[in-house]
């Protein structure tokens, strides 16, 4: 009997994508929002909660690796990009190769390492 209980729940839930930083980053920011509309004693601010809630739950039983993948790979590298305090970052006006440039440096000519546009930027 605990065979097909276990069974079953692997096949309802074996292909799913799991958890990763970006839902856990959502959750965090969902207990916080659950505590300040728990102080405040909003009723709008409490079923806004659930809002959170229901986009870890898609994301964790999505069956979609891929797209889930690039959205967790696209939130890593933001929170890189604001970690990074050294250098700026620009998109190539022709191709739109994101461009990293050392901060503090003026008015640069950039050249793109893709298509090999130069395009002047303020650092």
């Amino acid at each position: 009997m605990m065979q097909k209980i276990r069974n079953f729940f692997h096949r309802l839930f074996g292909n799913c994508y799991g958890v990763d930083q970006l839902n856990l980053v959502i959750l965090v920011a969902d207990m916080i929002l659950s505590l300040i509309a728990l102080i405040i004693g909003s009723t709008i601010l409490s079923l806004l909660v659930y809002i959170p809630m229901g986009i870890v739950l898609f994301r964790m039983l999505s069956r979609n690796k891929y797209q889930r993948y690039q959205e967790n790979r696209r939130f890593l590298q933001m929170v890189d990009r604001i970690k990074d305090r050294n250098n700026r970052y620009y998109r190539c006006p022709k191709c739109h190769q994101t461009v990293r440039v050392p901060r503090n440096k003026g008015k640069i000519s950039i050249k793109c390492p893709r298509c090999g546009e130069k395009f002047i930027k303020k650092t």
